[in-house]
């Protein structure tokens, strides 16, 4: 009887505290308060100062502009999380940080989901349908800024540069004339051969040598053929005077 009550004494001893354990340990990390993770909304906070201001109200296109402003601050928290969550998970798993920095994105996240559908439902007051767009509107914002800070980091860093080799920065002066274009002078053209029908054969080989022309051999040949004609009737008249 005694090998039986000393098993269950002991399952009932272990099972009681863990359960007591559990209880006090959920607890004390539900009253325990998680540092943010985003510390603050200066964007949200000026909206809604501007939204309950009355003397004298603000201008509709100045909320909207708040508005705006605050989608993107909340495109940028979107984007750090989703940067940072899958990180954080890893460093989690290995046991590199605690439960308290993942507890805290968790709840950002949580947090960020509702002012969304917060700034949704402000963006449908001012006109219906405008905040399923508002945030891809924020989203272009955010970009063009980002662009332009790295333009403008782009100048500073090559001033600094040209400071640090001691090359001398170009100083942009006023607008130059523009730069006269001259056109070039057309060139005489040279006279070209006369070409005639005669000249230019009819046939080409396939070397690309033209045959000799054969209309001056024929030309000759009758030029000699009436010198020779001419000749004899010479001949014969001088023999007719010698012989009357």
């Amino acid at each position: 009887m005694a090998s039986v009550l000393v098993p269950v004494l002991y399952l009932v001893l272990v099972i009681g505290g863990m359960l007591v354990f559990g209880y006090y340990y959920r607890k004390r990390a539900a009253a325990k308060r998680f540092e943010p993770y985003f510390p603050s909304h200066p964007e949200r906070d000026q909206y809604v100062s501007l939204l309950q201001q009355s003397d004298p109200p603000a201008n509709e296109v100045l909320l909207k502009a708040a508005l705006i402003r605050r989608a993107m601050a909340d495109v940028q928290r979107i984007l750090r999380i989703r940067e940072d969550k899958p990180a954080l998970q890893n460093l989690l798993q290995k046991g590199s940080i605690g439960d308290d920095l993942w507890n805290s994105i968790v709840a950002a996240e949580k947090e960020l989901e509702a002012e969304i559908m917060e700034v949704i439902a402000e963006a449908n007051t001012f006109v219906e349908g405008w905040g399923q767009l508002i945030f891809q509107t924020a989203t272009e914002a955010v970009h063009n800024e980002k662009i332009r800070a790295l333009f403008e980091a782009t100048g500073v860093a090559r001033a600094e540069k040209e400071l640090k080799y001691g090359k001398k920065p170009k100083k942009l002066t006023g607008s130059h004339p523009p730069a006269r274009v001259t056109s070039p002078k057309p060139t005489p053209a040279s006279p070209s051969p006369a070409v005639t029908a005669q000249d230019t054969p009819s046939h080409s080989n396939s070397n690309g040598l033209a045959p000799p022309p054969t209309r001056n051999l024929e030309d000759s040949s009758d030029a000699e053929s009436v010198l020779s004609a001419s000749g004899r009737s010479a001949k014969s008249g001088k023999k007719g005077k010698k012989r009357k």
